[in-house]
């Protein structure tokens, strides 16, 4: 198969199909399982990014209905991109605010990406056009802020469950990269913010046993004040704690929003800036293109490209 080439932006005559609701029918789930699958029209052994929404103010954006300028990018590269509403969603709030989990659900989030794969045969078969052009042994999770917190897990951080102190492993070994995207950092004593007891289930994270290679994207002006007061190296902490391998990617100028991943000119991005987004777009594809295969040079060129010289959007280190 051949992927755009990623030092270049996606080519705006490359088509791409975007298809959903695909509606995944699970025992147990509230309401049943939503997704959308981006895909490029042609090619075939396309690899899949799982993409794990954030929990953000906005009904639709944290829901399959979001992340389109991400979604769209990675599709004319090449890539299948699966996005779930996961239960907690804005849009599912009425209709699953009583359920056990809520309101954010952080454990029924890592498990829809396992009910994703286990179902991946039905999704084929539901979205037209890309029964038999996947390649299911290269599949990487990617998550946004709560969404990069799911991917941790899945990628095989681990924390203890608040309610019973019991330790939680949700490694998926299917999953064999991952992109966290401005995702929370370490708990204890630092998560001294007003909203630091929402998230009681980050206070145990665990980086030490998140051993997949993983790609560790953090905005330089991301300073999460409403959690903790350390600034924006709290969200460098999947690197910095992780043991290797490990990438980390600081985007200059970049708040939470990472530019405006989240949607296509949203009120609630506070740092718009769409050329960043396209630069992050494919950084993160030549990330997962050489993971998925050594021999591509996808991310020498094109961290090269970006992240060095006065034009640079970021910087890059690794270990």
């Amino acid at each position: 198969m051949t992927i755009s080439t990623p030092t270049t932006a996606p080519d705006p005559s490359v088509p791409v199909l975007s298809y959903g609701p695909v509606v995944l029918p699970v025992p147990g789930r509230p309401v049943d399982l939503h997704l959308r699958v981006t895909a490029p029209a042609t090619g075939t052994d396309l690899p899949v990014i799982l993409l794990s929404h954030g929990h953000g103010p906005s009904h639709h954006l944290s829901s399959l209905h979001g992340y389109a300028p991400l979604a769209d990018l990675w599709a004319a590269h090449g890539f299948v991109v699966v996005q779930p509403t996961h239960l907690s969603s804005r849009s599912l709030s009425h209709l699953v605010a009583d359920a056990p989990g809520a309101p954010f659900f952080w454990r029924a989030r890592a498990e829809d990406m396992t009910h994703i794969l286990d179902r991946f045969d039905a999704i084929e078969t539901a979205v037209p056009r890309l029964a038999g052009r996947v390649d299911r042994t290269r599949v990487a999770v990617a998550g946004h802020s709560l969404g990069g917190h799911t991917a941790g897990l899945l990628l095989g951080a681990r924390n203890a469950d608040p309610d019973t102190r019991e330790a939680v492993d949700l490694l998926e070994p299917r999953i064999t990269a991952g992109v966290l995207l401005a995702a929370p950092g370490r708990g204890g004593d630092i998560l001294n913010g007003p909203m630091a007891e929402a998230i009681s289930f980050v206070h145990s994270s665990d980086f030490s046993t998140m051993t997949t290679p993983t790609l560790v994207v953090v905005g330089d002006k991301d300073d999460s004040r409403h959690f903790t007061d350390i600034g924006p190296d709290w969200h460098a902490d999947p690197y910095a704690l992780a043991p290797t391998p490990k990438t980390l990617l600081t985007l200059f100028g970049a708040e939470h929003g990472l530019g405006g991943i989240a949607g296509y000119d949203v009120a609630e991005t506070t740092d718009e800036n769409p050329a960043l987004v396209s630069a992050l777009g494919r950084l993160v594809s030549a990330y997962l293109r050489t993971r998925f295969d050594p021999a591509d040079d996808a991310w020498r060129t094109t961290s090269e490209a970006l992240t060095t010289g006065p034009h640079a959007v970021g910087r890059v280190e690794s270990k």
